[in-house]
C-alpha cells in the first residue's frame, strides 16, 4: 500500500491506495489561514504536523497500514518556511497568496538574470522575494535562517528528518534553474543565501528518505518506508489525473484557479506571465496559468450573502448567456496575465435586475474569463488545447462546468467519481519510488462524461470576455 498526503492552504488530505492503485481509506484534517495584515496569508507549520497526525490516526483507523511500502507529498507551493540551526520555525509560514512582498518581487524581477534562469516572472506569492521582505522587516528572524523549506518539505523533514526538496516545488521559489533543474548559486547569492541553506533535490518519484522509527511504530507501518520527492500540488495534482504527456492539459477549480498542460520539453516565455516549471517527473516541465481565486471567489461571495457555494451553483439550472452583470474575481491580487498584487476586484454593471442568480452567475463568469485569460497566455507560447480534464471542488457544479466548456469554447472532460488530484498524484509517486515504476502507471482516468461546448453561446461568450477585458483594463490601476 502507499499513502499519498497533500498540504492543501484549508486542510490537509490523506489517501491510502494499494498496488493496482484503488483507493482502500481516506482521512481529512482541517487547516486555517491567519491574516494579520491586508495582503498577508501565513499559517504556524506545527499545525501541519498536527494535521497529519490527525490524517495518519484516522488512516490507521480505517485499514492497518503494515502494507505500507511508500509515502509520497503534495503540497501548497511557494511558502517560505524558515529553521533555524536547530530546526525550530522562526515565524509563521509566509503562504503562497501573501503579497506583501510585491516591491521586492519587482526590484528582483528587474534583474533579467531571474526571468533568463527560471524561466518564470518573480511574482510577489515566490519564495524568493518573501526572504528579502524578511531581511528587511524582520532583520532578527533572517539573520537566524539555517534553512528555507517548503511546507511540504517541512511535513518530510519530520517524516524522515532530512532536508529534501524536489523539482516541481523549486520551481517556485525563484531560486532554480528550471532548463538545468538545479538550484542556481547566482540567483541565491542575488537575495543572500548559498545553496547551504537549501534542501538537496530529487525528483518526485525518487527515494527522498525513509520514515522514522518513532513513527512506524506509532502507526503500525514497517521499517524502511519509502518517502517519495512528491511535488507541489498541482505537479501533483497532473500525476493524480494522468497529466503527464505532452498535449494533456487541466483545468483545477480549487482555491485558486489553475490552467495545466504537460510538456516534455522547456519552452519559458516568462512575458505572458505563465509558469514553466518542473513537473514532478523526470525531463518533463508543464505550463500554468494561475488566478488566485477561483472557488475563493465564490466561498467569499457565498459568505457575504450568508449561505453556502453549493446551494448557489445549485440553484442555477441551465446555462445562459452573460447578463450585464460582471464580476472581476482579483481579490488578493492576481498572477497571469495581470501580475500585480495591487489590483482588487469589482462587481460592474450592477442593475435593479441583478438578482441573488445573476450575481451568482457573474462570479462564475469572472473566474472562468480568468482561466480563459490563462488559455489565451498559454496559446502565446505555442500551447493549445484540445480538450481539459476538470478536478477540483468547483467540478461538482455542472453550469460552471457548462461555462467553461462554452466561454473557452474547448470540451471538458469529468472523471469517474474519485480524487484523482494531488494526494492521488503523491500516492503514485510514492508507488514509483518504491518500486522504480515510471510516468507509464500515471494513467488518465475513466471518464464519466464529457461536457461540450454549447455553439448557441459562443458569440455571447466572446461578447462577455471582451466586456471583461474592458473591465479589467479600467479597474487594474483604482486600487
Amino acid at each position: 500500500m502507499y499513502i499519498g498526503l497533500d498540504l492543501g492552504t484549508s486542510g490537509l488530505k490523506g489517501i491510502l491506495i494499494g498496488g493496482d492503485q484503488a483507493v482502500l481509506a481516506e482521512a481529512t484534517a482541517p487547516l486555517t489561514v491567519q491574516r494579520p495584515h491586508e495582503g498577508w496569508s501565513e499559517q504556524a507549520p506545527s499545525d501541519w504536523i498536527s494535521a497529519a497526525e490527525t490524517v495518519f490516526d484516522r488512516l490507521a483507523a480505517q485499514k492497518p497500514l503494515g502494507g505500507v511500502r511508500g509515502i509520497g507529498l503534495s503540497g501548497h507551493m511557494h511558502g517560505a518556511t524558515l529553521l533555524d540551526a536547530r530546526d525550530e520555525v522562526l515565524r509563521p509560514c509566509i503562504l503562497w497568496n501573501d503579497t506583501r512582498s510585491h516591491e521586492e518581487a519587482a526590484e528582483l524581477d528587474g534583474d533579467p538574470m531571474f526571468r533568463r534562469l527560471t524561466g518564470n516572472i518573480v511574482f510577489p506569492g515566490f519564495t524568493a522575494p518573501k526572504l528579502l521582505w524578511v531581511a528587511r522587516h524582520e532583520p532578527r528572524v533572517r539573520d537566524r535562517v539555517a534553512k528555507v523549506l517548503l511546507p511540504k518539505d517541512y511535513l518530510r523533514l519530520w517524516l524522515t528528518g532530512e532536508h529534501v526538496g524536489e523539482m516541481s516545488d523549486a520551481a517556485g521559489t525563484s531560486w532554480l534553474d528550471t532548463g538545468k533543474r538545479d538550484w542556481s548559486d547566482d540567483l541565491l547569492a542575488a537575495t543572500g543565501l548559498d545553496r547551504s541553506q537549501m534542501p538537496t533535490l530529487v525528483e518526485g518519484s525518487e527515494v527522498s528518505g525513509y520514515l522514522r522509527e518513532a513513527l512506524s511504530t506509532r502507526w503500525g507501518l514497517p521499517k524502511g518506508v519509502v518517502v517519495a520527492g512528491g511535488g507541489g500540488d498541482n505537479a501533483a495534482s497532473g500525476v493524480g489525473v494522468g497529466v503527464v504527456r505532452a498535449g494533456e492539459a487541466f483545468v483545477s477549480l480549487g482555491t485558486s484557479g489553475v490552467l495545466f498542460a504537460a510538456n516534455d520539453g522547456y519552452q519559458p516565455d516568462p512575458d505572458t506571465a505563465v509558469h514553466t516549471f518542473c513537473h514532478a517527473l523526470p525531463e518533463t516541465w508543464h505550463q500554468m496559468g494561475v488566478i488566485l481565486a477561483a472557488t475563493d471567489a465564490l466561498n467569499w461571495y457565498a459568505k457575504l450573502i450568508g449561505t453556502e457555494a453549493a446551494r448557489l451553483t445549485g440553484e442555477l439550472g441551465e446555462l445562459q448567456a452573460p447578463g450585464k452583470t460582471l464580476f472581476l474575481p482579483y481579490l488578493g491580487g492576481e498572477r497571469t496575465p495581470l501580475n500585480s498584487a495591487s489590483v482588487r476586484g469589482a462587481f460592474t454593471g450592477l442593475e435593479h435586475a441583478t438578482d441573488r442568480k445573476a450575481a451568482t452567475r457573474a462570479v462564475l463568469e469572472g473566474v472562468t474569463y480568468a482561466i480563459r485569460d490563462s488559455r489565451d497566455a498559454l496559446a502565446t507560447t505555442g500551447t493549445r488545447l484540445e480538450s481539459l480534464l476538470a478536478v477540483g471542488g468547483g467540478s461538482r457544479s455542472d453550469y460552471w462546468l457548462k461555462l467553461i466548456a462554452s466561454a473557452l469554447d474547448c470540451p471538458v472532460q469529468l472523471p469517474v467519481a474519485g480524487d484523482f488530484g494531488g494526494a492521488f498524484g503523491a500516492a503514485r509517486l510514492a508507488l514509483m519510488a518504491a518500486t522504480h515504476a515510471g510516468a507509464e502507471i500515471a494513467t488518465l482516468p475513466p471518464i464519466a462524461r464529457v461536457i461540450d461546448p454549447d455553439p448557441a453561446l459562443a458569440d455571447a461568450f466572446d461578447a462577455g470576455h471582451a466586456r471583461f477585458r474592458a473591465a479589467q483594463s479600467a479597474i487594474k490601476d483604482l486600487t
